[in-house]
């Protein structure tokens, strides 16, 4: 877990729980683990309260009819950049610009 990470974030239960294998935080792609860290990071900045990202977590999962573990990190960023558009650390352009740039592959993905 990120450093001063809070223990809720850890704990969280239910279909909003964190995967885990053997105990261990589970990422499938490096944009996953990318996308937890900067969530833990921003809420450890201060930027929002914890119970904002796991309400709205809670809620994007949801809307999942299977609940598939598979696709747990695509609620989570989904929840993210909602929470960080509410809360003006990023306007819709923006995202929308970053966004492109990785699908087009001009910014890439890569694992160091």
């Amino acid at each position: 877990m990120a450093g001063g990470a809070d223990q809720r974030i850890g704990n969280m239960e239910g279909a909003a729980a964190l995967p885990r294998s053997n105990g261990e935080l589970v990422f499938q792609d490096p944009w996953e683990g990318r996308a937890f860290g900067l969530a833990v990071s921003l809420f450890d900045a201060g930027r929002y309260p914890w119970s904002r990202f796991s309400d709205g977590l809670s809620k994007e999962l949801a809307t999942d009819p299977e609940g598939s573990p598979d696709h747990y990190y695509e609620h989570w960023l989904a929840t993210f950049e909602q929470l960080v558009l509410e809360q003006g650390l990023l306007d819709p352009a923006e995202l929308d610009s970053r966004t492109a740039e990785y699908a087009s592959g001009e910014r890439e993905d890569h694992e160091h």
